[in-house]
């Protein structure tokens, strides 16, 4: 980072995922991870098992259960919620990693032509009520660590302070709270010429005036993906925009509008190299009673990656990473509200089978 004078070495995580082929309809998934931060010594990513009968028709359907990422990303496709493209998700996916897990069922049914496939899909799951809250207390962030089901991520220092809470204060992430389900539904698109375009909208139907553990937040917003290919080039493009609140007593309430987008292209230049680009914008847009400071925020980031392939089990990238952003609340910690942060990271990712 710009304010570290001496590079640093680390072990970022291990990961593993095991799948068993159960029967020729029946898959069952689970990844599970090592990471020195998280509050556990191992924490489970995903874990769910998926039913797709063999169809011989145009039609066919699946349903899955157990606790997954919802169908939004079209850049953390890998193994460990990861991205083949660039070390560092954009702002969208580093908090759908963050904060939105479905532990609940999912639904869908496709339409198969030869040139086409297009798909529509629902889900009703529980313990999202905290969805939210980073981005009304803290922000868009951008980083490579998704939260595991029973990690807890970090609040700023500052909201602690405010609260006379100790250090580290941390948030629960999946934790029903009103006792009430939440629901997605989408479609997407594919056309073998042209590309990819999927929709959804997404809400957890928490009651915000309830409170166990923590207050729920009532999160609800709408995703937009696109993929295409101009000749080796691949661009990925997203959007997302909604709101989230809270209003646990009469005397106080939290309103966060919330938006983002980005555009990334890649270019598998050969067999053993390849570079991305992305660009991306975020802000929110805070509103509570009061004169206290406005937890609202504007900016955007820049981010540019290489990635060797020496050998098959072997992935070098080298990425820099550039976030120029204005908060508001950074002002309570004697920080200026504008911040420029520029970050340079090499990985070396082994893979074993």
């Amino acid at each position: 980072g710009a304010e570290s004078d001496n590079p640093h070495f680390r072990l970022a995580e291990v990961v593993g995922e095991g799948v068993a082929q159960i029967t020729p309809a029946l898959m069952a998934l689970g990844v599970v991870r090592y990471e020195p931060e998280q509050v556990t010594f191992l924490d489970v990513i995903e874990a769910y098992a998926r039913y797709r009968p063999v169809s011989t028709t145009p039609f066919r359907w699946s349903v899955k259960a157990g606790a997954f990422f919802p169908p939004i990303s079209l850049e953390n496709t890998e193994l460990g919620w990861t991205s083949p493209w660039t070390l560092t998700p954009s702002a969208i996916n580093a908090w759908v990693g963050e904060e939105l897990r479905t532990v609940g069922a999912e639904g869908m049914v496709e339409w198969r032509q030869e040139a086409r496939t297009i798909s529509a899909f629902a889900s009703i799951y529980g313990w999202n009520d905290p969805t939210g809250i980073l981005l009304a207390d803290r922000g868009w962030a951008l980083h490579d660590r998704p939260t595991g089901l029973i990690d807890k991520p970090e609040l700023p220092d500052v909201i602690a302070y405010q609260r006379h809470l100790p250090l580290p204060y941390r948030t629960w992430e999946f934790l029903e709270i009103d006792s009430s389900p939440g629901w997605y539904a989408g479609a997407s698109w594919d056309e073998t010429a042209l590309g990819h375009i999927d929709v959804l909208y997404y809400n957890n139907e928490a009651d915000p005036t309830v409170t166990r553990k923590q207050v729920a937040w009532r999160t609800d917003f709408w995703n937009l993906g696109l993929r295409t290919n101009i000749g080796p080039v691949t661009l990925l493009a997203q959007g997302m925009t909604g709101t989230t609140y809270i209003h646990p007593s009469a005397f106080y309430y939290s309103h966060t509008r919330f938006d983002s987008a980005y555009l990334l292209a890649g270019w598998n230049v050969s067999e053993d190299w390849r570079v991305a680009g992305r660009f991306d914008v975020f802000s929110t847009e805070e509103e509570h009673p009061g004169s206290s400071v406005r937890m609202s925020e504007h900016g955007n980031a820049l981010t540019f990656a290489v990635t060797y392939f020496p050998r098959d089990w072997l992935r070098l990238t080298a990425e820099v990473l550039r976030v120029d952003s204005t908060r508001a609340q950074r002002t309570l910690d004697s920080d200026p509200a504008k911040a420029v942060e520029n970050q340079f990271q090499l990985s070396a990712r082994f893979y074993v089978p």
